[in-house]
C-alpha cells in the first residue's frame, strides 16, 4: 500500500482519493459481467418510471438519445469514471462518437434505436462499423451493444449475437463484444 493510500486511510476511509475504485452492489470490483445485469433490468427501470401512481418522471423512449440518457442513469451511480459522448480519433474518413466510455472498466457502451424495418436489417453492419473503430483504442477491451428495438424490427436476433459476440484478436489486443437488445 502507498503512502498516500495509508494516509487516506487512517484519515477515515479516504483512500478514494488516492486511487479512484469502481465498486459493484454486492461489494467487490465491478466488472463487465455486473454492467451486463445492470443494463439487463432496463426493461424493468423504464416501465417503473412509467407507470407510477403519481405524476413523476416519465421516460419516453423515441430515439436513440432517449436510450442513451436512460442508460447513463442507470450505469452512472455505479461507474463514476462514466464519460458521455466522447468523439473518437479519425478512422479513415469518418469520426465516430461513442456513446459512453469507462477507462477503468475499458468498456464502450454502444447504444442503438432501431427505428424501423431497413434501420433492423442494417443495424448489425452499423455495429461491425463501430467494431472497426474502437479496435483501435487503447482503453477499450469491451465494447457493449445496448440495442433498443421496440417494434422487433430486428429480423434474425440469434444471428446478430452470433456475428456481434464472436470472438476478436486484433494485434494480438483481444476485444469482447457484448449484446443486449431490448424491446
Amino acid at each position: 500500500m502507498s503512502d498516500l493510500h495509508a494516509i487516506a486511510n487512517t484519515l477515515g476511509g479516504l483512500s478514494a482519493i488516492g486511487q479512484p475504485v469502481v465498486v459493484a452492489a454486492r461489494g467487490g470490483k465491478l466488472t463487465t459481467q455486473d454492467v451486463l445485469a445492470a443494463l439487463d433490468e432496463f426493461s424493468e427501470c423504464v416501465r417503473y418510471l412509467n407507470t407510477r401512481r403519481n405524476a413523476g418522471a416519465v421516460l419516453s423512449l423515441n430515439q436513440e438519445a432517449d436510450v442513451q440518457d436512460a442508460i447513463y442513469l442507470i450505469l452512472r451511480p455505479w461507474i463514476p469514471d462514466l464519460i458521455a459522448e466522447t468523439p473518437t480519433d479519425r478512422v479513415g474518413n469518418r469520426y465516430s462518437i461513442r456513446d459512453f466510455l469507462s477507462k477503468s472498466l475499458r468498456l464502450v457502451v454502444e447504444a442503438k434505436y432501431v427505428r424501423d424495418k431497413d434501420h433492423g436489417r442494417a443495424i448489425s453492419k452499423e455495429m461491425h462499423d463501430d467494431i472497426e473503430v474502437y479496435r483501435h483504442n487503447p482503453f477499450c477491451d469491451t465494447i457493449l451493444f445496448f440495442v433498443y428495438d421496440p417494434d422487433s424490427f430486428i429480423p434474425d436476433q440469434r444471428e446478430l449475437r452470433r456475428t456481434i459476440e464472436q470472438s476478436r484478436v486484433y494485434d494480438g489486443k483481444p476485444l469482447a463484444c457484448k449484446l443486449i437488445v431490448k424491446p
